[in-house]
């Protein structure tokens, strides 16, 4: 969000982004880098007045000392004659231990003065400080430095031990020196040179960063130029290809980065001109390609397709065999008993108690016959390959019936239980029956599969009705309490050849192909599954409403729901 909100704010030129903050880096830098000199250089002339005048109030405090001592004014006054010639000096007195004041130089106004800083001080004798140094202000804001030093009288003293007529006095002898305080001299330095030197300093070093900073902008709009400019003729020629025109050339004859971007851009307009040729001549040809290429496909799905119906028919063979098995039997003890009837009866002494049960035997033959026709039928259009989807009305409930013929005696061998509960509001689709079989199909031996004896697979259909803009659609969910997919398998098992079953239980087309099926008809497939307690596959077909008038069940059935 910063950076967005930042490049609102930057202007549109690549010349001025470019400037604009170099610039401002750089006049900040020097400008910066000048106050701190400035600085630098005023805190430096207030240290060496510090310093000389802190020598000077030393040395006029000791030229002071014998005249307070004696208070011999001649002397006070002439050390005072010697600092008054100073300019930077504004005012400055000596005053004796009981406060008077001796000399006077100048004027000041303690009242009137305001303490604007105080000047840290090492000077101190016996561990007590006696100089009392600070900045103050009068009342016209003028700055002055103020320096206060003691006068003080040093006497030593000799101890009586160190006298007789033996002992005497000699460089060994200890001595005590005794200091006191007989006075204070004050010295009040104006800083006004101090001032002016650094407002010059100051001046001179804004002019310096002012010509520096221009300068510098000047350099940096030169050398702007000559990255820009060549930049500038790649977007003109680039805005130049994007309408079309592929006669330009960069002429920039430059062994830098810039004139190596300018021959990449020179070949790329090569290279688009010998791509547009192949385009044009590949576009000659394009729709015999894709025409070519969608046959292809279709052939190759097709054949997919086929070959996993081939699969489920494999392992459904057995089921099927067996089907078949029982009505035939049937057919031939029928026929066998009524062929042994009639050899042993004639015309003449047939009874019509014996036509009777000759009628039922046929009867029942009939039946099985019609049984083993049938599950031939439904095994036949399950397997028949075709390279095209044809959709008709189909009856979902119908085609599960049906896969189940073909699926329900495998599960009896396996020792589950397959229930169906179908509901019997769902309407006709439009859809191929024999695509949905094979992905009921699938799903159901996907659940045998992952299932244990004794257990229960669910065949369950419902129609969700419609409501608004939603025309309804039919679900189906097959539930087995089997193992269960984990997580991170979910989001694999609709990818071609990924199993998790056994060497031989699969090819892992199944679920891919069933997905690809349930997409071609419009509809999904969800899974809703857990580790240990089984899998729920639901198909969701949603229906279309037809726009064309004709008097179809589909429409009934949504006309009733939208008229309630």
């Amino acid at each position: 969000m910063r950076y967005k909100l930042l490049n609102k704010l930057m202007p549109n030129s690549l010349r001025l982004r470019l400037v604009i903050p170099v610039a401002a880096l750089l006049i900040t830098t020097i400008f910066g880098y000048s106050m701190f000199l400035t600085k630098q250089q005023s805190d430096g002339f207030r240290r060496e007045l510090e310093t000389s005048g802190e020598a000077m109030i030393r040395m006029f405090a000791t030229s002071v000392e014998s005249g307070i001592l004696f208070g011999d004014e001649y002397i006070i006054n002439d050390a005072m004659k010697i600092i008054a010639p100073f300019p930077n000096i504004a005012y400055a007195e000596v005053i004796n231990a009981d406060n008077e004041v001796l000399a006077v130089v100048g004027e000041w106004d303690e009242d009137n003065s305001t303490i604007i800083d105080v000047v840290e001080n090492a000077d101190n004798y016996d561990g007590h400080d006696y100089c009392e140094d600070y900045y103050a202000s009068n009342q016209f804001d003028e700055e002055f430095l103020v320096l206060q030093y003691p006068v003080f009288y040093f006497e030593d003293e000799l101890s009586r031990e160190n006298l007789g007529l033996s002992g005497g006095l000699n460089s060994t002898t200890p001595n005590n020196e005794n200091a006191e305080i007989i006075g204070n001299v004050k010295i009040i330095f104006s800083l006004e040179i101090v001032n002016k030197a650094t407002a010059d300093a100051r001046n001179a070093a804004f002019l310096i960063s002012l010509f520096v900073s221009l300068f510098a902008v000047i350099i940096l709009l030169f050398f702007v130029r000559l990255i820009i400019s060549p930049i500038k003729k790649m977007v003109d020629a680039t805005t130049l290809i994007s309408q079309g025109n592929l006669e330009q050339n960069i002429d920039i004859d430059r062994n830098d980065e810039i004139g190596k971007l300018a021959d990449s851009f020179n070949k790329m307009i090569e290279s688009l001109k010998l791509s547009r040729s192949e385009i044009e001549t590949y576009n000659r040809t394009l729709e015999e390609k894709i025409i070519e290429r969608t046959v292809e496909l279709e052939d190759a799905q097709a054949q997919l397709i086929q070959s996993e119906k081939l699969g489920a028919i494999g392992q459904l063979a057995a089921g099927v065999a067996h089907e078949l098995n029982n009505p035939l039997g049937g057919i031939l003890g029928y026929a066998q008993f009524t062929l042994e009837k009639l050899k042993k009866k004639d015309e003449a002494s047939t009874t019509q108690v014996d036509l009777d049960k000759y009628t039922k035997y046929l009867t029942d033959i009939e039946k099985q016959a019609r049984r083993c026709k049938n599950i031939v039928q439904n095994l036949l259009r399950f397997s028949r390959s075709s390279k095209t989807t044809e959709f008709v009305d189909v009856d979902v409930n119908t085609v599960i019936e049906d896969t189940c013929t073909f699926v329900e005696h495998q599960l009896h061998m396996n020792q589950m239980t397959l229930k169906i509960n179908l509901d019997n509001n769902i309407p006709m689709i439009q859809a191929n029956a024999g695509q949905l079989q094979q992905v009921f199909t699938n799903l159901i031996i996907n659940a045998m599969h992952a299932s244990e004896q004794d257990s229960v697979i669910e065949l369950r259909t419902r129609f969700s009705p419609p409501l608004g803009e939603f025309y309804g659609a039919i679900e189906l969910s097959v539930i087995d309490n089997g193992s269960g997919i984990y997580p991170e398998n979910l989001k694999k098992i609709f990818e071609p050849f990924y199993t998790t079953k056994e060497v031989g239980k699969g090819t892992g087309l199944g679920l891919s192909v069933s997905y690809g099926i349930i997409k071609e008809h419009g509809g999904e497939i969800k899974v809703d599954s857990e580790p240990g307690k089984g899998t729920n596959f639901t198909i969701i077909i949603p229906l279309q409403k037809i726009e064309d008038g004709t008097d179809n069940e589909n429409n009934e059935y949504i006309s009733n729901f939208e008229n309630n």
